[in-house]
């Protein structure tokens, strides 16, 4: 999703010329459309009949792009996650020209202006969509959740279902999700602490005016239903992807703990936003305390999840346990497949597996070839992401020329360092002999270039 919000429109020149600049494709060909219009045509007939169970989405108000249903069942002292899945398969055949356009762009770009999706909308938004009081074709997980915590997978069947609602997370209230939805994710989140997980979801960023032509940059706090709904996909992403490595296939979301270098740039920072981070705790414990509603808390949990070494993909390798070191746990992307690429191919491995049949060769030759194509797309998503920040960075600051700010220097090389500012979530350079990281210094925005998106600090202490 999106990182950063523009809710007053200040960044519209400048988001026109990120789109240029990164190609971010504008529509679909009329070859493409016209493909789409037929497959959202297609009638589900290898589906059993769920609509007589009482699905949800929950999902941001905006969002028309719904990849998931869920209903919960307590099963003694189990509770039953069944989670549906857009089944994008059943539209979608490999080698026709919506995959072959799906391939060329591997995700759905986001951007505070509007996405660039990653299937046509009449797919993505409509005949593929999980939309309430329609019949849709889906993929319905049913995960059981034990009262630890731990997840299994029970079952994966090709169904037809009937969201009943779509709750927002602005809005949705206890009496509007299912019984059992709070306590479920209360489950996977104690499990979570119990193996030391240490995922760290940071809150978006949302440009805020305060004056004509005067921004600054605050967080939005992610509110509870919104926590609590991530725990279902997460639920379900590691059923699938402990399904996988035991039938010795599958894709995987692996990532690296941060280095020794980022853990000390981190503490820097730290140091910078006046956080009490005590020597002796770990980055991953004193992850597990930071209260994203407190600005300069939120803004360390954005420096965490930039200092880590970034996700990637990886096909199942004999031998080897893929990792994912955020979520401590093997993890599989499966539960997105309007906007990610990858998860089609995971969630008709995970179809097949459950159902005794063998994992189609497209599908097992896919997972060789996807992690190349879904790192130049996820590389393509950060550096859009990253411009749109120093976009922001520059318009809140343009009317600051000249004004001293506080920092601390993260690292440093024989030029000069990187700095973070102390009031502000702004990390920039700055040309200055003899700096060395964890130094307090004061410092003077001498430059804001809006169109270049950048901005130039001097040191004057």
């Amino acid at each position: 999703m999106k990182t950063l919000v523009d809710p007053t429109h200040a960044l519209a020149r400048g988001l026109g010329a990120i789109r240029a600049q990164y190609q971010v494709p504008q529509d679909f060909t009329p070859e493409v459309l016209a493909a789409a219009e037929v497959a959202a045509k297609r009638v589900p007939r290898d589906h059993v009949d769920h609509t007589d169970r009482a699905f949800v989405t929950l999902d941001p108000a905006s969002s028309t792009d719904l990849d998931q249903a869920f209903a919960i069942e307590a099963a003694g002292g189990d509770l039953l996650l069944h989670y549906a899945i857009a089944d994008v398969a059943w539209f979608v055949a490999d080698g026709d020209l919506l995959d072959a356009e799906a391939w060329r762009r591997g995700e759905t770009l986001y951007l505070p202006d509007g996405k660039a999706p990653l299937y046509p909308p009449v797919l993505s938004q409509g005949a593929a969509s999980l939309l309430p009081d329609v019949t849709r074709p889906a993929v319905v997980f049913t995960i059981r959740v034990a009262a630890d915590g731990a997840v299994k997978l029970d079952g994966v069947e090709r169904a037809v279902i009937r969201s009943r609602a779509k709750l927002a997370y602005e809005t949705a209230t206890d009496a509007d999700l299912p019984a059992g939805f709070a306590e479920l994710a209360r489950r996977i989140a104690a499990a979570e602490q119990a193996r030391g997980a240490a995922r760290v979801d940071p809150p978006e960023q949302e440009v805020s005016a305060i004056a004509p032509g005067d921004y600054q940059l605050v967080f939005r706090p992610r509110l509870a239903a919104e926590e609590q709904n991530a725990a279902l996909s997460l639920a379900t992403n590691m059923a699938v992807a402990d399904a996988l490595v035991a039938h010795h296939t599958g894709l995987f979301r692996v990532m690296a703990a941060p280095d020794a270098g980022a853990i000390a740039r981190l503490r820097n920072t730290a140091q910078a936003y006046r956080l009490a981070w005590p020597a002796e705790v770990t980055l991953d414990d004193y992850a597990r305390t930071l209260n994203a509603a407190d600005p300069h808390q939120a803004a360390f949990m954005l420096a965490i999840r930039r200092a880590g070494q970034g996700a990637s993909y990886a096909p199942y390798r004999e031998g080897v346990t893929p990792w994912h070191a955020a979520m401590a746990a093997t993890y599989a992307h499966a539960t997105a497949p309007l906007r990610r690429l990858a998860d089609r191919y995971v969630v008709q491995a995970a179809l097949a597996i459950a159902n005794g049949r063998a994992i189609p060769d497209a599908v097992t030759a896919a997972f060789e070839t996807l992690p190349k194509v879904m790192a130049k797309a996820d590389a393509l998503a950060g550096q859009i992401d990253r411009a749109v920040i120093d976009l922001a960075e520059a318009v809140m600051l343009s009317n600051e020329v000249g004004r001293p700010f506080a920092a601390v220097v993260t690292d440093a090389d024989e030029r000069g360092g990187r700095i973070q500012l102390s009031d502000a979530p702004v990390m920039a350079r700055v040309l200055a002999p003899k700096l060395a990281p964890g130094d307090a210094v004061q410092v003077r925005l001498t430059g804001v270039d809006v169109e270049k998106r950048s901005i130039t600090f001097e040191r004057i202490d």
